[in-house]
C-alpha cells in the first residue's frame, strides 16, 4: 500500500495524550476498487481518542496515575496483565505494589507470598517466581535501580518486547511501540499494516506511525479493542473509523 507523509514541527508531550502541536500525517491511498476514504493516520486516531474517552483506561496507564509509575512498578505490573484481563491484572498489581513497591521491598517477600497477593490473575505461581527473582535481581545487580534499557528488560525470564517497550513509554517517556493483541488485531483490520504476529506488526508499524503516537496507540487501541472493534462481530455499525478501515478479515460484524 503506497504511504505519503505530510512533515510538520512536533512536539511530544508524553505518553498519556497527543502531542499539542500535531506531528506527520500517515496517509494511506486508498484501493482504487474501494469507496474507503484514504487512511489518515492522525485523523484516524483523533476520532479513536474521542470514541474511548468514557472508557477505563489500559490497566498500566491508569496504574501510573494511581502513583505506580516508576519502570520497576510498570515491568512487574506488565508481567502480571499478560493473558490476563485488566478488570483482574490491576486490582492485583496495585495489592502486590501497596504492600512492596520497591525491588528492595518486594525481594523481601517470599514468591509464595507474592502468589498471594497476585492469585487471581492467570500463570500466577509462575508469575510470582518471575516478579521475585527481577526484583532480587534488580536490587544486586542494578543496585535497586532497572536501567531504561529494552536489551536489560528483555533479559529478565518472561519480558518480551511489549512488557519492555510499555514500561519504557510510560515510565521513561521513550517513543517505543507496544503491541499487545489489541494492536495487533486492529491496524491489521484497519489495513494500516498487513502482519501475520505481533513481532511483525511492531516492525510494520515502526515504518508507517508517526513517532508521537508510538507510546498513545498502546493506550488508545486497548480500550478501543476491547470495547468497539472487538475480536469478534465487531461494532462496524457504529465505529467512527469505518469510513478509513478496510475490514480486513471481518467476516461478521455488528
Amino acid at each position: 500500500m503506497a504511504v505519503k507523509k505530510q512533515s510538520r514541527s512536533t512536539t511530544t508531550t508524553g505518553p498519556r495524550r497527543a502531542p499539542r502541536s500535531q506531528s506527520a500525517r500517515t496517509v494511506h491511498a486508498a484501493p482504487s476498487d474501494t469507496d474507503k476514504l484514504p487512511f489518515d493516520t492522525e485523523e484516524v486516531l483523533r476520532r479513536v481518542r474521542h470514541e474511548v474517552r468514557s472508557f477505563a483506561d489500559a490497566a498500566m496507564f491508569e496504574l501510573a496515575a494511581k502513583g505506580h509509575g516508576s519502570l520497576f512498578e510498570q515491568l512487574i505490573a506488565c508481567i502480571l496483565s499478560i493473558r490476563t484481563l485488566d478488570e483482574v491484572s490491576l486490582p492485583a498489581s496495585l495489592r502486590l505494589l501497596g504492600r512492596a513497591h520497591t525491588p528492595e521491598a518486594l525481594a523481601r517477600l517470599t514468591p509464595a507470598e507474592i502468589d498471594a497477593l497476585i492469585r487471581p490473575v492467570t500463570f500466577h505461581e509462575g508469575k510470582a517466581h518471575q516478579v521475585h527473582a527481577i526484583a532480587v535481581r534488580t536490587r544486586d545487580e542494578f543496585n535497586g535501580q532497572l536501567p531504561a534499557d529494552p536489551d536489560v528488560l528483555q533479559s529478565f525470564k518472561g519480558v518480551g518486547p511489549k512488557c519492555a517497550h510499555l514500561a519504557l513509554g510510560i515510565a521513561c517517556g521513550h517513543e517505543v511501540i507496544s503491541v499487545d493483541i489489541h494492536v495487533h488485531r486492529v491496524t491489521n483490520r484497519w489495513g494500516y499494516v498487513k502482519a501475520s504476529t505481533p513481532e511483525r506488526t511492531l516492525a510494520a508499524l515502526e515504518a508507517v506511525l508517526p513517532r508521537p503516537y508510538w507510546v498513545e496507540l498502546n493506550r488508545l487501541l486497548v480500550p478501543f479493542g476491547k470495547h468497539v472493534c472487538t475480536g469478534t462481530r465487531p461494532k462496524c455499525s457504529t465505529c467512527p473509523v469505518l469510513p478509513y478501515c478496510r475490514q480486513e478479515g471481518v467476516t461478521s460484524h455488528r
